[in-house]
């Protein structure tokens, strides 16, 4: 067998969020989040699931600590919770939340596991949601007063920060398709929201700098591949607005300074409203570009809807589809990195999410084996390794997740965990799959099998 060895300081990592692991909902004063009001909302969240207890990480955070030092983890990708920090989203501090943040910083350094920190993994301040949400510009301070807590207190220990994860998914599912919380379905509000997403993440990449802290700060995106599923004119146009909606709404601004022209002309009336020194905050210079990866898309012309286009998983020979109904196309992540490095200069990136929902065979003691999720991870490990050797600046992967979560609208249907959380246990008993076994070993070999 021939191994595909990684270089010597790349980063090994997993990734979680607040909302999705936690629990503690309304425990030691933290405020209501979007996410709390909406999956307790009817029809909202399948079988009426919702993150009140998750994997009851708040209650299991040493234990939690164990399982990544025993995986053997380089670094740990987490999130705050901004209302456990800011009941009221504004104004006054709750210490007890930010002493959870530093309990769990401080154990993973006595580890000698990096922490990475996300500031906003979707779970915004529900009182701020009833002042207008991402939508009102007001909200670009809120963002950066309740970064500048969390700085304060946590960026001396913690040298990775990204701002937001996947605004484009705060953006349309929650603005404009309403699945996901706020419940919202206004595409104008959408792309206003996307519009104080990334000037927040500018301002707050600004306030770092101007602080002077050691670390560094980026954003995580959500990026696929789009391709025309023909090669018919109108079939390589939509694939090209939906590149605009998805990657370069985000990508552009970000390392370019401006919007998709032609997005913006299809949109018309809908753009968002951009005050004069936006374009070059959202354009200040950042440290990494996150990229979670888990699809690409066969792109056609139909002639409903606002964006005129239909897609279909894009999926590689021999492989099939996920639970969640993603085509499985590892040799799409490696055509994005190579795009990233030729179209936006070849930044410094990492893998913040990659893997997949499996349900694997398990047995009386609560072990799955979950080989599926191997043969995924080994595929797009496979596949990064590629992207590396053609040129690309990748500097880590973090595989999502470190455990079975609270999946969004899907509740505790799917299971992305490289531990199964049993979650009608009281203690919500962890057991380390099968998977979390065999990334064990690539993390010691810094190497993958071709």
């Amino acid at each position: 067998m021939t191994q595909l060895s990684f270089p010597k300081d790349f980063v090994w990592g997993a990734a979680t969020a607040s909302y999705q692991i936690e629990g503690a909902w309304d425990e030691d004063g933290k405020g209501e989040s979007v996410w709390d009001r909406f999956s307790h909302q009817p029809y909202r969240i399948l079988n009426a699931d919702t993150g009140d207890v998750a994997c009851d990480h708040y209650h299991h955070l040493s234990e939690d600590i164990d399982l990544i030092k025993d995986l053997g983890l380089q670094s740990y990708r987490f999130s705050i919770s901004w209302p456990r920090i800011i009941p009221q989203g504004t104004g006054q501090i709750e210490p007890r939340g930010l002493d959870f943040y530093d309990r769990l910083v401080d154990q993973l350094l006595a580890a000698d596991i990096v922490p990475m920190a996300t500031l906003n993994h979707w779970d915004f301040p529900q009182v701020l949601q009833e002042k207008g949400g991402w939508p009102n510009r007001d909200s670009v301070d809120w963002f950066t007063e309740y970064a500048a807590v969390v700085f304060e207190r946590l960026a001396d220990r913690v040298p990775f920060w990204a701002t937001h994860n996947e605004p484009h998914v705060v953006a349309f599912l929650g603005y404009a398709d309403g699945h996901f919380a706020p419940g919202i379905a206004s595409y104008a509000q959408a792309f206003q929201t996307t519009h104080h997403l990334l000037l927040s993440h500018g301002r707050t990449v600004q306030l770092y700098r101007e602080l002077g802290y050691p670390g560094k700060i980026g954003i995580v995106l959500n990026l696929s591949t789009y391709h025309p599923q023909t090669d018919r004119p109108e079939d390589h146009a939509a694939a090209r607005r939906s590149e605009d909606l998805v990657n370069n709404l985000f990508l552009d601004p970000i390392f370019k300074g401006h919007y998709p022209a032609n997005l913006m002309r299809w949109i018309g009336a809908m753009a968002p409203k951009v005050q004069d020194g936006d374009m070059a905050a959202i354009n200040e210079p950042i440290d990494f570009l996150g990229i979670n990866f888990y699809f690409g898309q066969l792109v056609k012309f139909q002639h409903r809807g606002l964006f005129k286009m239909d897609s279909t998983p894009n999926i590689d020979p021999g492989w099939g589809m996920t639970k969640k109904g993603w085509g499985i196309c590892p040799s799409q992540l490696t055509e994005l990195l190579l795009n990233l490095k030729d179209e936006y200069g070849n930044p410094p990136m990492y893998i913040t999410e990659n893997g997949t929902a499996i349900d694997g065979a398990v047995d009386e003691t609560g072990f799955e084996d979950d080989q599926g999720r191997i043969n995924y991870l080994r595929a797009h490990f496979q596949a990064a390794h590629k992207a590396l050797s053609l040129g690309a600046d990748l500097r880590g992967y973090y595989v999502w997740s470190l455990m079975d979560n609270f999946e969004w609208a899907e509740g505790y249907d799917l299971r992305f965990g490289l531990t199964r959380i049993d979650f009608e246990s009281p203690d919500r008993k962890r057991t380390p799959k099968a998977s979390y076994q065999w990334y064990r070993d690539v993390i010691k070999d810094n190497a993958v099998v071709r």
